[in-house]
C-alpha cells in the first residue's frame, strides 16, 4: 500500500503554491479509486492514504463529497465512493419531450442518445444533467435508461400559466413544452396571480418520482394575448438576460458619448479613405465598413473596418462578463435584446456617418485570381463617409433609371469605390465557385407587423448585389482572421463545420437514389461534390426539394479553439471577425489580434502607429487553451438559445396570425414527411402545419424515409417531400404552438417547378392565393452572418434586423 505524498501528486503540488496544507487532489485520488477497484469510503480512503491528520482526513471528505456533486464518482448506500465507469453509469443532460418521455444527451458523445421513460422523467427537468444506467428496451428496440442520480438541477424557474386548481393551490402550466410536469403554487405563493395569467415561479421543492415539483410566484407578467408577450415569455423560458445590472450601468454611465480625443491617439488614420457602411433600411447598428481600390499591378485593396469594441469591453470587466452571460444579440421579430447597451451597440460602436470611430481593421491584397496574397490588422480612427442601404447601393450599380441616376448625383465621390467593390465581388465569388464552396438558394422570409404588433403579412426578401459585395468582403476578412490565428497559435475561437455524418449521408444517398441521383465523393464527399450536386438540379422541378435534403446532411456550425476547417464555405480555416458588437466570439477574436499588434513580437501581419505602446499580450487576451473550450461550447449554447427562442416567438406569432382562418382553404408544399403526417408550408404565407396520418383519406399508410413519403397500402397514393396540395385550416393551437391542417383535396399534385412570388399577406384569403415557396421559418430582417444554421452560406443567417430595441422584460406586478 502506496501512501500519499506531496512530491507523488503533482496536482497537489501545484495547490501548495496557494495552501499551506494542501490535500490529495482530486486527480490523485480517481487515480487511487481505480487502483483499488472497488467501493471505499472517505475513512477508508484516508487509512489507505496514510493519513493521520484530522484536518487531512476531513478535507479528503469534502473532497470525496465535491466530487460526488460534480458527477465524477459515485457514493452508494454504504456511503462508500467508487468510479463511475466502473458502474456501468452513464452521464448526461436530459431532453425532455413534449409526450413525457425524454432522450439522454450523453456526456461522452457517443450515439445513439438513450431514452428515458415517462416514469424516470417525472424526477427530473428538461435540462437536468443525470446519471443513469441502461436497463432495458422500449417497443422501438431503443436503449431505455433509468435515473440513478441527479447530479445538478439546472431548472430554478419556469415560465407559465397559472391555473386555479383548489382553494390551496394552484398550478402553473410550464410554457416549454419540453417540461410536462405541472408545478403546484400554494395559494400563499401565488403572489396575487389571477387564474390564466403568465407567471414566473422559483422552483422550491424539485421532482421526484412521486411527489410533483412546488413553486412560488416571483413574477406575474400579464394576461397570455398581451402585445408583447411572446417575447417576455421566451427570454424567461430561455433564460435570455434582457436587463443590464447596476455594475454594467454604472460602467456604462462613466463613458462619454464620443469618442475621446486622447483614444484617437496612436492609431492609423484612414479618415480621409472612402470607407462607407451598407445595411437594412431599418438597421440602427453599424458595425462594418468597406471601401475598395485597385493597385498598379493589377490586383486589389480591400479595407474591412469593423467597430473597435474591445477597447471599451474589456476582460473581465462588468460589460466583459454580461457580454459573457449573453453569448449574442437576440434578434427577434421586431425586436432585439441586445449583446451590449445601447451606449455602445448604437453609439460609440457604431459606425455612424460622418463622426470619428475608432476601428480594428483587416487591410487585404488580393490577387487578380481572388486569392488573398496579403494581410494586415492594425488599429484605426475612421470616419463613415456614407450610410448606404442594399436597395441604394444596388441602384447605384445597376439601376440606369431615373433614381439611380440621382443616386449616383447624390453620392457621386464614391461611385468609384462602389463600382470597384462590385467588381472585386465578382472576383471574389469566381474564386469561391474554383474553390467549390457550397452555395445554396434560400429563401428568407420577413414578419410585417401592423401598429398593434400583429402579422400584417409574411413575405420573400430579395437579395441583390450589394448584399453579396457585404458578404463576400465579410467572408474574405473572416478568413484573413482565421489564417492571421492559426499563423500566431492564438487563444481564440474557430467558427467550425465539420463534415456530414456517416448516417446523414446515408440517409441523403437513399433518397438521391430513388430519383436517379447521386453525389459524388464516396465516404467523405468533398464541397465541391456538394457544389456539383447543386448545380446538377438546377432546373430540375424538384430541385428545391433536393436542396431541403441535402441541407438536413449537414451538420451544425459551433465554436471552438480547435481549428477544423469549415466544410460549407470550403475553408482550411474560418473565424469570426466582423461583428463583435453582437457576437462575443468576434470580440474575443478582436482582443487575440490587439494582443498581436501591442505585444513585443515583430511580424509584418500587423502594423503599429507609431508611439503606441508595447504591452503585454495577456493584458489583452489572458486566456487558456481550456478556458477557450469553455467559451466555445457556452458561445455555441447561447447562439442554439437564441435560435430557439426565436423559433419559438415566431411558432406563436404565426399561430395568432392564423387563428382567425379556420376553415380556409390553401395550397401550399409537402415541407416535411414524417411517420405519423405530412407537415404542410402554405404558398400564401410561408406559414407550416401539420397534417396528421389519421386525416389522410382513409387508407393505411406506409412510411418510408428513404423516399420521403408516406404510400397507402390499398389505393397506392403517395405524399411526397415536395409534392402540392390543397388543405384546410383545422386547428390553431397558442398554447402549444401548433396548426394542424385537413387536406381539401383526396390526392396530392405532382411535384411542380417554382413560380414566380408575389407578396402574399394577411388580405390573401381562400384557395389560390399565392403559389410561390419559401422558406420553413419566416425570420425577421435579416443580419448577415459569414454562415448560418447550417454553416453553408451567408445568406442562411440573421444579422442586422429591422424593429425596436428592447430595453428589458415589460414589468408586470412582482410576486
Amino acid at each position: 500500500m502506496t501512501h500519499w505524498t506531496l512530491d507523488a501528486d503533482e496536482h497537489a503540488l501545484r495547490e501548495a503554491h496557494k495552501y499551506d496544507n494542501p490535500a490529495p487532489s482530486r486527480e490523485y485520488l480517481l487515480k487511487r479509486l481505480e487502483e483499488i477497484g472497488a467501493p471505499v469510503t472517505h475513512e477508508a480512503m484516508s487509512d489507505q492514504l496514510g493519513l493521520d491528520d484530522e484536518d487531512l482526513r476531513e478535507a479528503v471528505r469534502r473532497r470525496l463529497s465535491a466530487m460526488e456533486r460534480d458527477g465524477q464518482v459515485l457514493r452508494n448506500r454504504r456511503n462508500a465512493y467508487a468510479l463511475i465507469d466502473k458502474l456501468d453509469l452513464i452521464k448526461g443532460k436530459v431532453l425532455g419531450h413534449r409526450d413525457g418521455f425524454g432522450f439522454l444527451l450523453r456526456d461522452d458523445g457517443k450515439k445513439p442518445d438513450l431514452v428515458i421513460p415517462p416514469r424516470q422523467m417525472r424526477r427530473v427537468f428538461h435540462g437536468d444533467h443525470v446519471l443513469v444506467r441502461i436497463s432495458g428496451r422500449d417497443r422501438r428496440g431503443r436503449d431505455e435508461a433509468t435515473v440513478v442520480d441527479v447530479i445538478a438541477r439546472n431548472t430554478q424557474t419556469i415560465v407559465g400559466v397559472y391555473r386555479e386548481n383548489t382553494p390551496e393551490f394552484g398550478v402553473l402550466i410550464p410554457e416549454n413544452n419540453r417540461i410536462t410536469q405541472e408545478v403546484i403554487i400554494p395559494h400563499s405563493a401565488c403572489g396575487g396571480a389571477q387564474d390564466g395569467q403568465v407567471i414566473s415561479a422559483r422552483i422550491v421543492k424539485q421532482p421526484e418520482t412521486r411527489v410533483q415539483p412546488v413553486g412560488e410566484v416571483i413574477e406575474v407578467l400579464g394576461e397570455r394575448m398581451d402585445p408583447g408577450m411572446e417575447i417576455d415569455i421566451a427570454l424567461r423560458s430561455y433564460e435570455i438576460p434582457s436587463e443590464f445590472p447596476p455594475d454594467v450601468t454604472d460602467q456604462i454611465a462613466s463613458m462619454s458619448a464620443e469618442v475621446a480625443e486622447e483614444d484617437k491617439h496612436h492609431r492609423i488614420d484612414l479618415r480621409d479613405k472612402p470607407l462607407v457602411t451598407i445595411d437594412d433600411e431599418t438597421a440602427k447598428d453599424f458595425d462594418d465598413a468597406v471601401c475598395a481600390y485597385k493597385t498598379r499591378s493589377g490586383s486589389w485593396k480591400l479595407l474591412v473596418a469593423i467597430a473597435d469594441v474591445s477597447h471599451y469591453v474589456r476582460p473581465g470587466s462588468p460589460l466583459d462578463q454580461e457580454a459573457i452571460a449573453r453569448g449574442n444579440s437576440v434578434y427577434f421579430p421586431g425586436q432585439v435584446v441586445p449583446m451590449l447597451p445601447e451606449l455602445l451597440s448604437n453609439g460609440l460602436c457604431s459606425l455612424n456617418p460622418d463622426v470619428d470611430r475608432l476601428a480594428l481593421v483587416c487591410e487585404l491584397n488580393i490577387s487578380k485570381t481572388g486569392a488573398i496574397s496579403r494581410y494586415r490588422f492594425y488599429e484605426a480612427v475612421f470616419r463613415s463617409h456614407a450610410r448606404l442601404t442594399y436597395n441604394k447601393v444596388a441602384a447605384i450599380l445597376q439601376d440606369e433609371g431615373e433614381e439611380g441616376e440621382a443616386l449616383r448625383q447624390e453620392y457621386k465621390s464614391l461611385v468609384p469605390s462602389l463600382k470597384n467593390l462590385h467588381s472585386l465581388y465578382q472576383l471574389l465569388r469566381e474564386a469561391r465557385t474554383e474553390r467549390g464552396a457550397i452555395d445554396f438558394e434560400t429563401t428568407e422570409t420577413a414578419i410585417v407587423f401592423n401598429d398593434e404588433r400583429k402579422i400584417e403579412k409574411i413575405v420573400p426578401r430579395s437579395r441583390n448585389d450589394a448584399h453579396k459585395i457585404i458578404e463576400e468582403c465579410m467572408l474574405a476578412a473572416n478568413v484573413a482572421t482565421a489564417r492571421f490565428l492559426d499563423k500566431h497559435d492564438l487563444p481564440a475561437l474557430y467558427r467550425i463545420h465539420e463534415r456530414p455524418s456517416p448516417e446523414r449521408l446515408d440517409k441523403l444517398r437513399l433518397f438521391l437514389n430513388e430519383i436517379g441521383m447521386s453525389l459524388g465523393g464516396g465516404d467523405e464527399p468533398t464541397p465541391q461534390d456538394y457544389r456539383d450536386l447543386a448545380e446538377a438540379i438546377k432546373g430540375r422541378d424538384d430541385a428545391d426539394i433536393i436542396q431541403t435534403v441535402m441541407l438536413r446532411s449537414m451538420s451544425q456550425a459551433v465554436y471552438s479553439p480547435h481549428n477544423e476547417g469549415h466544410f460549407g464555405l470550403a475553408y482550411p480555416a474560418y473565424a469570426h471577425f466582423t461583428s463583435p458588437i453582437r457576437r462575443y466570439p468576434d470580440l474575443l477574436v478582436h482582443r487575440a489580434i490587439r494582443s498581436v499588434i501591442r505585444g513585443p513580437r515583430q511580424t509584418n501581419t500587423v502594423l503599429r502607429a507609431e508611439g503606441a505602446p508595447v504591452e503585454p499580450p495577456t493584458k489583452w487576451c489572458p486566456y487558456t487553451f481550456e478556458q477557450m473550450l469553455e467559451l466555445g461550447e457556452h458561445c455555441s449554447m447561447t447562439e442554439r438559445r437564441a435560435d430557439d427562442a426565436t423559433r419559438d416567438v415566431e411558432g406563436w406569432l404565426k399561430c395568432e396570425f392564423m387563428s382567425d382562418k379556420l376553415g380556409e382553404v390553401y395550397d401550399g408544399t409537402i415541407a416535411s414527411v414524417t411517420q405519423f403526417g405530412i407537415f404542410v408550408r402554405l404558398d400564401a404565407f410561408y406559414v407550416e402545419g401539420l397534417v396528421h396520418v389519421t386525416s389522410l383519406p382513409s387508407d393505411y399508410y406506409h412510411y418510408e424515409p428513404e423516399k420521403h413519403r408516406l404510400k397507402g397500402e390499398r389505393t397506392g397514393t403517395s405524399y411526397r417531400l415536395g409534392d402540392g396540395v390543397t388543405v384546410q385550416v383545422a386547428r390553431v393551437d397558442l398554447d402549444e404552438r401548433k396548426i394542424d391542417f385537413e387536406m381539401a383535396d383526396d390526392k396530392p399534385r405532382p411535384r411542380r417547378a417554382p413560380r414566380k412570388r408575389r407578396d402574399a399577406g394577411a388580405q390573401s384569403q381562400g384557395k389560390g392565393q399565392g403559389k410561390g415557396r419559401g422558406g420553413r421559418t419566416a425570420q425577421g430582417d435579416t443580419k448577415r452572418r459569414a454562415d448560418g444554421p447550417s454553416g453553408v452560406g451567408e445568406q442562411d443567417a440573421p444579422k442586422k434586423k429591422g424593429g425596436r430595441r428592447r430595453r428589458g422584460p415589460r414589468r408586470g406586478n412582482k410576486g
